[in-house]
């Protein structure tokens, strides 16, 4: 696949929080490492490792297809794909324009499948390759608020399973990750956010609850610190056989493991509690 023997990599969302760590790992690793976002300015630590940053809108096909470009002409492909690029859109369903909807989906899922649609060819022709689909433990459960959110975070973890078993009779590997809270700014894009849409009417009073409890529990320290995750993709990355999904990162396995097997209504109970 690649014009050099250096084993290649591509990490999107790679300016910030588990992608700059992500891309770290793999560095370390030997992978020549192509970061991608809309900041490229943000991932000039990155190049100093030896990275290639690239810039990024994953909401905007062209912006992809120049990013794919870019790299198959340097380097024929890559032998992994990390999908982290992705934001939390949180508010009432009643009071979010389904443009803003359909932008959370177009940036969590569409921009990632439409990305892994033109990396694949390469990887057949190969014969291997890995993807790393980063969704969260809000693809396996469900908050307050979060409705379109945890709508691509589930959509991802079904398109992720049912691309898996695609792609195996091609030598590709399809892991998901489900991080719990991880120490980023996705707490605080999402309690603004809410404040933002919904600090008066109906829901002002639900609202402030929801803003006060996401900041509690990624403020001041508190998540996991976004190695944790880093560490977990690269460890699946060179297994001979990696498991199909890890949930890694504060509260993830409970709150999976309180989903599946206690039942909607002391989930409902659970997360209300945190209210």
């Amino acid at each position: 696949m690649n014009k050099k023997s250096q084993p290649t990599a591509l990490v999107t969302g790679a300016s910030s929080g588990m992608g700059k760590s992500i891309a770290k790992r793999l560095i370390a690793d030997g992978y020549l490492v192509y970061v991608a976002a809309r900041s490229s300015d943000k991932m000039a630590d990155l190049a100093q490792l030896g990275a290639i940053p690239l810039k990024l809108d994953i909401s905007k096909d062209e912006d992809i297809v120049a990013t794919v470009q870019a790299i198959t002409g340097n380097s024929g492909g890559v032998d992994v794909l990390v999908n982290n690029a992705g934001y939390g859109l949180y508010g009432p369903v009643e009071e979010i324009p389904l443009d803003e909807a359909r932008y959370q989906f177009e940036v969590n899922v569409f921009g990632p499948a439409r990305l892994t649609q033109l990396l694949l060819p390469a990887m057949r022709a190969r014969g291997a390759g890995t993807i790393v689909n980063i969704t969260s433990m809000g693809g396996k459960i469900y908050t307050v608020l979060g409705a379109w959110y945890h709508a691509t975070k589930h959509a991802l973890e079904g398109w992720s399973d049912s691309l898996r078993l695609e792609v195996e009779p091609f030598g590709i590997r399809v892991v998901v990750i489900e991080p719990g809270l991880i120490q980023t700014g996705f707490g605080d894009t999402a309690s603004r956010g809410i404040l933002e849409r919904s600090s008066t009417g109906p829901y002002a009073k639900l609202a402030q609850s929801v803003a006060t409890s996401i900041d509690r529990s990624y403020g001041r320290g508190q998540g996991t610190d976004p190695k944790v995750i880093a560490d977990v993709a690269g460890d699946a990355v060179k297994s001979a056989r990696p498991k199909t999904r890890y949930a890694a990162g504060k509260y993830a396995k409970m709150m999976i493991w309180v989903r599946k097997w206690l039942g909607d209504r002391t989930f409902d109970r659970l997360i209300k509690s945190q209210m």
